[in-house]
């Protein structure tokens, strides 16, 4: 199943013992486009603290009402090792966290490198070269905002992503065009992403303005996978 980012926001996140906070954010590879964490906003429980999650967590996604369920303790939440709030999670950090709960490194491949990637996405570089000991996580939140680049010009902005819940993989992002950026929207592949540079606040894009702007309107949270294929742009 697809679902929205922006949805996803604000759902409280339950363990086997209690609620352990509400989703802040999501922290994807942006080599493979695939989410790699859920952030946790833990409120009053462990202030000050950036709680990751990983989707192994969430085994098949399952959600009870407003609650997303994972397969955690609170007591394992509260001793992973800590991650620093407002700066970015090094590779360092993510191998301490994984080895603390006997996960994967998703980054080295493997037989089940979760979460995993549903058709081969091909990898992109991004802002500069970087070699294999570097993170490559972006927040959801901080790209929502930038603009789409085309080569002949700006086009819209990012204003969410879709996520296959099933695989993790970022299958589309939402971006509102029109004039003055109207409303209207549309949703792209990250097939088509080139490059983000962050000191632009930009996403460069390798189609033309002309072939965004008549791309499928995008009308809302999708049902299924079936939409991913609907979109694609010629």
């Amino acid at each position: 199943m697809l679902r929205s980012t922006m949805e996803l926001y604000g759902k409280r996140l339950g363990a086997a013992d209690g609620d352990i906070g509400l989703v802040k954010d999501f922290y994807f590879d942006d080599q493979q486009w695939v989410v790699r964490y859920v952030i946790a906003d833990t409120g009053s429980w462990l202030p000050g603290r950036l709680v990751l999650i990983s989707p192994h967590a969430f085994g098949n996604f399952h959600e009870d009402g407003e609650c997303l369920r994972v397969n955690l303790t609170r007591q394992q939440i509260e001793s992973s090792p800590a991650i620093e709030a407002h700066k970015p999670v090094s590779r360092q950090r993510e191998e301490e966290y994984n080895s603390y709960y006997g996960w994967p490194y998703y980054w080295v491949g493997g037989a089940f490198p979760m979460p995993y990637l549903m058709g081969g996405r091909k990898a992109s570089s991004f802002d500069k070269p970087q070699d294999s000991e570097d993170s490559h996580l972006r927040s959801a939140k901080v790209l929502t905002g930038y603009h789409i680049q085309t080569s002949d010009g700006t086009v819209g902005r990012v204003t969410n992503f879709i996520v296959d819940d099933a695989s993790w993989a970022i299958c589309q992002l939402v971006v509102e065009t029109g004039d003055w950026f109207s409303g209207e929207e549309i949703a792209i592949s990250p097939d088509y992403i080139d490059y983000i540079s962050s000191l632009e606040s930009k996403v460069f894009v390798n189609v033309t303005k002309e072939a965004i702007l008549e791309a499928p309107k995008y009308e809302g949270p999708p049902l299924n996978t079936e939409y991913h294929e609907m979109q694609k742009l010629d």
